[in-house]
């Protein structure tokens, strides 16, 4: 991966640094893609970020299915060219359809065969435009996830927004032939 942030080498990293690194290269991850690029500069933010996205992606009650799809929404939203690109083939795999996927690419809305998947779609994209969630909304997912899960969710889209920041800012990009997800804008 590539970032318009100054690269550091293990050598070049104070101490609090090379620990944050080492926790990240011995986790699930096992590797410094993503925002990890840009938060290892501070690694305050660095260790606590790494911990809640591992709690995040690895530990909430969603189903890997649902909690790629929220990543996917908030990938989308903000057009964060290396979350889609890390995370399209998880959800695909996962067992997201790619008609469903496609559509949010394109900044559609899917036509859902699954009422949870639609729910989760509604609940994101629903906080993202509205930044909130209504009553009607808030109480159909609670019954359909429960309030743990569903604060779980949240705790995703939000997670995965800051996740979607850092790598629009810092551009960071994977090095690959393959066409980008969303045209960039002009600046």
């Amino acid at each position: 991966m590539k970032s318009r942030l100054t690269a550091l080498e293990r050598s070049q990293m104070s101490s609090e640094q090379q620990r944050v690194l080492d926790a990240i290269l011995s986790g699930p991850r096992g590797n410094l893609d993503g925002p990890f690029l840009a938060w290892i500069h501070s690694p305050g933010l660095a260790d606590r970020a790494q911990e809640l996205g591992a709690f995040c992606r690895y530990h909430t009650q969603m189903p890997l299915r649902l909690s790629e799809l929220a990543i996917l929404v908030t990938a989308a939203w903000w057009q964060s060219q290396a979350e889609w690109q890390i995370h399209e083939p998880i959800a695909r795999d996962a067992g997201l359809g790619e008609e469903v996927i496609e559509a949010l690419r394109l900044g559609q809305e899917p036509a859902f065969a699954e009422r949870d998947e639609q729910l989760v779609y509604r609940v994101g994209r629903t906080l993202y435009e509205t930044r909130r969630v209504d009553d009607d909304l808030y109480r159909e997912a609670r019954e359909a996830f429960g309030e743990a899960a569903l604060v779980e969710l949240i705790g995703i889209f939000g997670y995965y927004a800051l996740v979607a920041m850092t790598l629009n800012v810092f551009e960071v990009r994977r090095e690959t032939s393959v066409p980008l997800p969303f045209d960039e804008p002009s600046q």
